[in-house]
C-alpha cells in the first residue's frame, strides 16, 4: 500500500480512520552561529432527482567570518558527554489504502515558538508551516465568518452530552493591559537586542510582567512618568536611551490578552516542573523507557488559552515527544560502518531531520552537514573575541565534547526567525544531539509501533485521567497558584460539559439501487460481500508483469482477482503474464514500455518482488507520467498469500482506476465538490505539488482531478482558480450545464494562512469564474478551510449510564460552546476508531453564498466522508479532499511531475 504518513507533505495521509497520534516537532533556536478517460455517464440509482432528504434534510547575531576549517576524522563510538547541564530527566477486513505498498515517512516537525537561546540571550523563535507571503501578524484576530452567516449552529440530529478537553477561566483579570511604544536611541533593527535592552531596563519596574514585541510593551501595570526614559547597555557595553509611552489600552479579547495569559500557564507549567521541549512542556519525571527499540517517551501538555463562544477557556492536550535514546555521532559511526559512501549515507538520514540538544533541550531542523568543520573550529563572539565550539560548550554549558575530529550540523534559520534576531546559520555538535521523532524504516516495524502504541493511543477514559490530574498538580502547586493570584484568574477545576448532536445514520447505494445502511459505526463492510458495484467499466485486457519467481503465485491471484469480480459484476477478461528475469528497475520499465506501445492494454498489474521505494517510482512514472496507463501495483508477499480479501480490496481499486465506482449516495442535484490539498516534493523542496480533485456527477463517485507544480503562493492561488474554472468545464461537458453551486473544502492551510486564502485564493476563483463562466448568472460558491491537526477532544458518557467515558460516535457534530466567535465554524468526528481517542475534524467556512442553513452544509459534509474507495466506512474528512492529498502525495513523492491529461478523468492515484 501507498503510506499514510504527512512525511515531507503538507497535509496527513489519511486512508482509513486513524487512531489519536500524538505529534513531534518542534523549532530550533539556537547556539553559537556563523554568516554563510473515457467513460459513461456515472448512474444514480434511486432517485432521479434529489429527494428532500439529499441536502441531509430531516427527510430520509550572526558572527563576521566563519570558523576556520579543520580536518575531519571520524573515530570511536564516545562515551556520553561527561556532565549534562541541570536539565529535564532526573478494522477487521476493509478496502485498505492504495497500491500493495508502505513506503512511510510520517513524522512531521512544524515550527513552534520556544524559549531560550544558546548564545546567553533570551530570544523567541518563530516557526511555523506555511509559506504564505503576506501573511497574517500571529497578533491579529481575523474575523472570517461570512457577512452572509446569520447563525452557526444546527438542529439536526438527536442531542448527545458531551465533554471537552477545555478548562474555563472562571475569573477573568480585573486589571486592564496598557500598550506603550518603545524608542531606542541610537535606533536599532536587532529585535533580540531591543529585548535584551528592555528586558535589563525593567527588570525592577514591570515586575507583574509584560509582553513585547520589538515596538510595542503591553502590561497591565501604568509606567511613572508617561513618557518614562530609562538607560540600558548592550553586551557591548553600548549605552541606548530607551523612551515608553502609554498609546492606549487593549480591549478584552484581543490577541495580546490572551498571549499574557499563555505566558502565566506557561510560567505554571514550569513551576509544575515541566520541562520545555521545543513550544510544549514535558515532564522527565514520568518518561517513558523502551529498551527494546532504544527510544523514550517523554509525555507532557500543549497548551492554549484563547476566546472561544462559551467564554475564555484553557486547551489541555496530552502529547508524547519521542526521543532515541542514541546521539547522532551514534549515527554518523553507524554508516560509517556499513556503507559504502558514509558521508552521503549520512548527509541523506540526517539532513531534513528534526534534533534536540541535551544541554537545554532546544530542537533544530537540520539543513547542512559541515564536513569541514569540527568542535576545534572557532567562531567570533558578540564582543568581537573568538572561541572554538569545544571551549564554548565547556564554559557555557559544563558539557565536555569527547570527540574533538566530528563534523558539525548546519541548521539555517527561516527569514521570519533572522528578522526577530535569530542568526542566520546555529552550528550544533553531533555528540550534544539526539534524534527525535521515527526513522522510515521504524515505522514499518510492527512491534515497534504496537509498543509505542500502548503509551501514546490513550483512550478516552484514560485522556480524561490525565487531563484532571493536570488540574490537580496545578491546583496542588503552591507557585503555580501564586502566580495565578498574582494576575487574578482563577481556572475551573473541571473541563467544560455541553451538548452536541449527532447526525442520523447515512446510507450507501450499490448496484441495483440498493442501499445499505451505514450502522451506527459508519461501517459498511459486510454488505459489500458479493455485491454488484454502483458502476462498473470492465476490463478487456490485462497485462501482468512479474519477476519469473512469482509467476505462478501471480497468475493464481489474479484469478482470485477474477472470480471475486464476477460477484461484484465486474468484469476482468483475459490476462497476459509478462514475466522478469531479474527484478531490476530498468527490467519493470523496458517491459512496460514494450506492453503499452505494442499491445494496448486496458490496465496493467505490476508485482514488486519487495518494498522498493525506487522501483515503485518508477513503475508509476512510466504507468502516469509518460504513458497515460492505470495502473495497479502490489507486492510479491500478498501475492503469494493469496488473500481473497486482498483480491477483493484490489479489484475494487483497479475498477475505481477505470472510472467505476463501488457505492454511490444520495446527494444534491447540479452541485460540484472540489477538494484541494498541496504536498512538498520530496525530492526538491523548494517546490510543492497541488492535488486537486472535482465531482462530475449527482453520486458525487465521478472525478476531475490535476495536480500542478508550484513554487510561489501566487502560483497556488492562480493555480486553483484555474483549475476550477477547468473542472467547470468538463463538468458542462458531461452534465450540459455548469455547476449550480461549487462547494471547496481546502486541506494544509494553516492559521496564519486564513487571511491570505481568503483574499487571494477566495477572490481569484470568484474573479475567474465570474469573467469566462458566470457572466450571466450568479456564482454561488461555499470555501471551507478543513483541519486536522487540532487539540481538541471530544469525550461522551456510554449511553445506558455506564461508568466512564468514550470517543462520541460517528456523526457526532459541535457548533457551540468550544467554536470560535470570529468564525462560521463546526467539528465533526465522521469516522469511528477501535483504539486510543477519536479526533474530531474542523470545518471552518470563510466564505459561503449558498442560501442553506447549517444543518445542510453539515449533513453534507458528513454524507462526503462516506465516499473514499479505499476503506468501506467513513474516514476524517470529505472525500474530494482525501482524494486531493493522495494524488499531490503520490506526485511529490513518487512522481516529481504532474501525471498524464489522459489520467484526469479517473481515479488513478488510489
Amino acid at each position: 500500500m501507498e503510506s499514510r504518513g504527512r512525511g515531507r507533505a503538507r497535509g496527513r495521509a489519511r486512508g482509513a480512520p486513524q487512531q489519536q497520534q500524538q505529534g513531534q516537532g518542534g523549532p530550533r533556536p539556537g547556539p553559537p552561529q556563523q554568516q554563510p478517460g473515457a467513460w459513461g455517464a456515472a448512474r444514480f440509482g434511486p432517485p432521479s432527482q434529489a429527494p428532500p432528504g439529499a441536502w441531509g434534510g430531516r427527510a430520509p547575531p550572526p558572527s563576521q567570518q566563519p570558523p576556520a576549517a579543520a580536518q575531519s576524522t571520524w573515530g570511536v563510538r564516545p562515551p556520553p558527554p561527561e556532565t549534562l547541564p541541570q536539565q529535564s530527566v532526573g478494522r477487521g477486513s476493509r478496502l485498505g489504502g492504495g497500491d500493495e505498498r508502505h513506503v512511510s515517512s510520517e513524522s512531521s516537525h512544524g515550527g513552534r515558538v520556544a524559549q531560550g537561546g544558546d548564545t546567553g540571550v533570551e530570544e523567541k523563535r518563530g516557526g511555523g508551516n506555511g509559506n504564505v507571503r503576506g501573511r497574517t501578524d500571529r497578533n491579529e484576530v481575523i474575523n472570517t465568518r461570512p457577512t452572509t452567516c446569520k447563525t452557526k449552529k444546527g438542529t439536526d440530529g438527536t442531542t448527545i452530552k458531551l465533554k471537552a478537553n477545555y478548562f474555563p477561566l472562571i475569573n477573568t483579570a480585573s486589571w486592564g493591559l496598557n500598550q506603550y511604544r518603545v524608542d531606542f536611541v541610537p535606533e536599532t533593527d536587532d529585535t533580540r537586542e531591543k529585548r535584551a535592552l528592555v528586558r535589563r531596563a525593567f527588570a525592577n519596574i514591570l515586575i507583574t510582567g509584560y509582553i513585547f514585541d520589538g515596538t510595542n510593551l503591553y502590561t497591565p501595570s501604568k509606567l511613572h512618568p508617561d513618557p518614562l526614559e530609562l538607560v540600558s547597555a548592550n553586551d557591548k557595553e553600548e549605552q541606548y536611551r530607551i523612551s515608553a509611552r502609554l498609546v492606549g489600552e487593549v480591549k478584552l479579547g484581543d490577541y495580546h490578552y490572551f498571549q499574557l495569559f499563555n505566558l502565566v500557564v506557561r510560567r505554571c507549567l514550569e513551576a509544575m516542573d515541566f520541562k520545555l521541549i521545543g513550544r510544549d512542556y514535558y515532564d522527565p519525571k514520568l518518561k517513558i523507557t523502551v529498551h527494546e527499540h532504544n527510544l523514550e517517551l517523554w509525555p507532557g501538555f500543549e497548551t492554549s488559552m484563547r476566546q472561544y463562544d462559551a467564554g475564555i477557556m484553557l486547551t489541555v492536550d496530552l502529547k508524547f515527544k519521542m526521543l532515541r535514546m542514541d546521539n547522532v555521532y551514534d549515527l554518523l559511526l553507524e554508516c560509517s560502518q556499513k556503507s559504502k559512501n558514509p558521508k552521503v549515507e549520512f548527509q541523506q538520514r540526517v539532513i531534513g531531520s528534526i534534533v534536540m540538544t541535551y544541554y537545554n533541550n532546544k530542537t533544530y531542523r537540520i539543513d547542512d552537514v559541515a564536513f569541514d568543520q569540527t568542535p576545534n573550529s572557532t567562531f567570533k563572539k558578540r564582543d568581537g573575541s573568538e572561541i572554538s565550539y569545544r571551549k564554548y560548550f565547556e564554559e557555557r554549558y559544563k558539557v565536555k565534547i569527547t570527540v574533538p575530529n566530528q563534523p558539525m550540523l548546519v541548521s539555517r534559520s527561516k527569514p521570519r526567525e533572522i528578522r526577530a534576531g535569530m542568526p542566520e546559520v546555529v552550528i550544533l555538535v553531533p555528540q550534544l544531539c539526539t534524534m527525535t521523532g521515527l526513522t522510515d524504516k521504524q515505522r514499518e516495524n510492527f512491534h515497534l509501533m504496537k509498543a509505542l502504541g500502548e503509551h501514546t493511543r490513550v483512550n478516552p477514559s484514560g485522556r480524561m485521567k490525565k487531563l484532571r490530574e493536570f488540574s490537580q498538580r496545578l491546583l496542588q502547586c503552591p507557585k503555580a497558584v501564586e502566580e495565578l493570584k498574582r494576575w487574578d484568574l482563577q481556572l475551573a477545576q473541571d473541563i467544560v460539559e455541553f451538548n452536541g448532536r449527532v447526525l442520523p445514520q447515512e446510507s450507501v447505494y450499490i448496484g441495483k439501487s440498493q442501499a445499505i445502511p451505514s450502522g451506527p459505526k459508519a461501517d459498511w463492510t459486510q454488505g459489500l460481500r458479493s455485491a454488484p458495484l454502483f458502476n462498473s467499466t470492465p476490463l478487456e485486457r490485462l497485462a501482468v508483469v512479474c519477476p519469473s519467481r512469482l509467476k505462478q503465485p501471480t497468475a493464481d491471484f489474479v484469478q482470485s482477482i477474477q472470480q471475486v469480480s464476477r460477484g461484484m459484476n465486474f468484469q476482468v477478461g483475459q490476462f497476459k503474464i509478462f514475466d522478469l528475469g531479474d527484478d531490476r528497475a530498468q527490467s519493470y520499465l523496458d517491459t512496460l514500455e514494450h506492453i503499452i506501445s505494442n499491445l494496448g492494454p486496458k490496465m496493467v498489474f505490476v508485482v514488486l518482488a519487495n518494498n522498493s521505494s525506487d522501483k515503485y517510482s518508477a513503475v508509476k512514472k512510466k504507468c502516469y507520467v509518460d504513458r497515460a496507463m492505470p495502473c495497479q501495483v502490489a507486492l510479491g508477499k500478498n501475492v503469494q498469500k493469496n488473500n481473497k480479501s486482498v483480491a477483493t480490496k484490489i479489484a475494487i481499486q483497479m475498477n475505481c482506476k477505470l472510472g467505476g465506482a463501488p457505492w454511490g449516495m444520495t446527494m444534491p442535484k447540479n452541485i460540484m465538490v472540489v477538494g484541494y490539498d498541496v504536498c512538498r516534493d520530496t525530492a526538491m523542496r523548494s517546490k510543492s505539488f497541488s492535488g486537486m480533485v472535482a465531482t462530475m456527477d449527482q453520486a458525487c463517485s465521478s472525478y476531475f482531478s490535476m495536480s500542478v507544480e508550484h513554487e510561489f503562493e501566487q502560483e497556488m492561488s492562480s493555480n486553483i482558480a484555474t483549475f476550477i474554472m477547468l473542472a467547470c468545464k468538463e463538468y458542462q461537458t458531461k452534465n450540459g450545464v455548469i455547476p449550480e453551486r461549487i462547494i471547496i473544502y481546502r486541506d494544509g492551510v494553516g492559521d496564519g494562512q486564513i487571511q491570505y486564502v481568503k483574499e487571494h485564493e477566495v477572490e481569484m476563483i470568484k474573479e475567474k469564474l465570474g469573467a469566462e463562466l458566470y457572466a450571466n448568472q450568479p456564482l454561488k460558491m461555499a470555501f471551507i478551510v478543513v483541519s486536522k491537526r487540532i487539540n481538541t477532544k471530544l469525550f461522551t458518557a456510554q449511553p445506558g449510564g455506564d461508568r466512564g467515558d468514550f470517543n462520541p460516535p460517528p456523526g457526532t457534530v459541535v457548533d457551540d460552546v468550544v467554536t470560535l466567535p470570529y468564525r462560521y465554524d463546526f467539528f465533526l468526528i465522521s469516522q469511528c476508531v477501535n483504539q486510543g481517542t477519536v479526533a474530531p475534524t474542523s470545518y471552518n467556512i470563510i466564505d459561503d453564498n449558498l442560501g442553506i442553513d447549517p444543518n445542510r452544509i453539515q449533513r453534507f459534509t458528513y454524507k462526503l466522508t462516506h465516499m473514499y474507495y479505499n476503506w468501506s466506512g467513513t474516514i476524517r474528512v470529505p472525500a474530494p479532499c482525501q482524494y486531493a492529498h493522495k494524488l499531490a502525495f503520490m506526485t511529490a513523492q513518487y512522481l516529481h511531475r504532474s501525471a498524464s491529461a489522459g489520467l484526469n478523468k479517473t481515479l488513478f492515484f488510489i
